[in-house]
């Protein structure tokens, strides 16, 4: 009689680091575009510069969906035939980790790339109420995210934040799972020429796009101008 065999718990790569870099990064801008949306605040300088490295970063992602590991790429972001089963296990409570994304994660990074979008969109074509209106939806929904992401770590024992930050998984649910595949062989320079080419295309539409401050310093010094006018209107009309 033969005893069954247990595989032993591997560590396997997950997300390479194009993935990840853009992750956090896109984080941190989003973060300081936020708090530097009011007028009043000490980080206001930063606000159209975080909007412009947050375009950047969603052309790199464009790029880096097609080209980046296997579980970056698009095409096993979208999985149909996988809802309708993720969605049935949530509501009776049997959750499933992913080695990637699971169905709904999924639809949840294209849904957070089209706000980030259409944030920065909005935000470029100067519609302050629809660029104020996108943006609260985008916190809303990054809101949703995280809380997701934390629950769906306690429910399967999964540190997908974890994961995010390393880039590798244990096998513990996964006990055949393999390294993802990685990215294509001309990735590295590929997404360098995305941001590369957007950076620049960014400087064309904004030259100062990624220079803090410099239309507050316009802003006062157009005020400046406006209030010497003034004045010497004043002092024209009394002589």
């Amino acid at each position: 009689m033969s005893a069954t065999s247990v595989a032993p718990i591997r560590t396997i790569k997950t997300w390479d680091l194009g993935v990840r870099l853009f992750h956090w990064i896109l984080v941190a801008s989003i973060a300081v575009a936020f708090l530097s949306s009011e007028e009043g605040s000490g980080l206001s300088a930063w606000h159209v510069p975080a909007g412009w490295v947050a375009a950047v970063l969603i052309a790199f992602r464009l790029v880096w969906g097609v080209i980046g590991g296997e579980h970056a790429r698009f095409a096993n972001l979208i999985r149909p035939s996988r809802m309708a089963g993720h969605v049935k296990g949530l509501f009776v409570g049997r959750v499933h980790a992913s080695i990637g994304h699971n169905p709904l994660g999924g639809i949840a990074v294209i849904g957070l790339l089209v706000l980030t979008a259409a944030t920065v969109y909005s935000g470029l074509t100067g519609g302050e109420d629809i660029h104020e209106t996108i943006a609260y939806v985008l916190l809303g929904m990054i809101a949703l995210h995280v809380a997701a992401v934390i629950a769906m770590s306690v429910m399967t024992r999964d540190n997908l934040i974890g994961a995010m930050i390393t880039g590798n998984k244990k096998t513990t649910h996964f006990p055949n799972a393999q390294d993802a595949a990685p990215p294509v062989r001309l990735a590295v320079p590929l997404a360098a020429l995305a941001v590369i080419g957007s950076s620049y295309a960014a400087t064309r539409v904004d030259p100062s796009a990624f220079t803090p401050g410099v239309r507050t310093e316009d802003g006062e010094a157009g005020e400046g101008r406006v209030g010497a006018s003034a004045e010497e209107g004043e002092e024209a009309g009394d002589d």
